[in-house]
C-alpha cells in the first residue's frame, strides 16, 4: 500500500486580482478572484471559497468511505462549511472552521450511529486534520420523509 501521494494544481494570473486555476489532469479550469473584501470581484470563486470547499468535499468523501466500511446507508448528506478569517499578528488567517453536516437517515434507529460516523469523519478528514484553525463540528441528523404509497 502506498503511504505517500502527491496532488498538484496551478494558477495563472489574468489581470487585476483575477486568474484561472487548474488541477493537474482535472477539468475544467476555474476562474477566481480575490474576494471583494480584498478588492476582488464579487460572485467569483475565491481562494477562501476553495479552502472551505476543500473541507466540505473531503468531509463528504471521508464520511462515505467510513459509512461504506461500516455498512451504513445514508439517505442523503449535505455539508456546509464556514471559515472565520481574522487579522492577527502576521496578517489574516483562518482562525476557525465550522463544519455543518446534515445527514438524512432512513430510520430513526440509525440516528445515533449516523452521528457517531459524522464525528469519525470529522476526525479522519485529511484536509481538516491538516489545518491549524480551530475545527468545530455542528452535525444534524434528520429522518427522511416516509415514502408515499402509490
Amino acid at each position: 500500500m502506498n503511504t505517500s501521494y502527491s496532488f498538484a494544481s496551478s494558477a495563472r494570473w489574468t489581470g487585476g486580482q483575477q486568474g484561472v486555476v487548474a488541477g493537474h489532469e482535472v477539468k475544467p479550469s476555474i476562474n477566481f478572484s480575490a474576494p471583494p473584501e480584498f478588492h476582488g470581484q464579487a460572485r467569483v470563486w475565491t481562494p477562501e471559497h476553495f479552502f472551505t470547499s476543500a473541507v466540505a468535499t473531503c468531509f463528504i468523501t471521508t464520511f462515505q468511505a467510513i459509512a461504506a466500511y461500516s455498512k451504513f446507508e445514508a439517505h442523503a448528506l449535505e455539508v456546509s462549511v464556514e471559515g472565520q478569517v481574522e487579522k492577527g499578528e502576521g496578517g489574516f488567517r483562518f482562525t476557525r472552521v465550522t463544519i455543518r453536516p446534515m445527514l438524512t437517515i432512513n430510520s430513526e434507529s440509525d440516528r445515533e450511529r449516523g452521528l457517531r460516523l459524522l464525528e469519525k469523519a470529522e476526525k479522519a478528514c485529511l484536509v481538516s486534520r491538516s489545518l491549524q484553525s480551530q475545527i468545530l463540528l455542528e452535525p444534524q441528523v434528520v429522518l427522511a420523509p416516509a415514502a408515499t404509497p402509490v
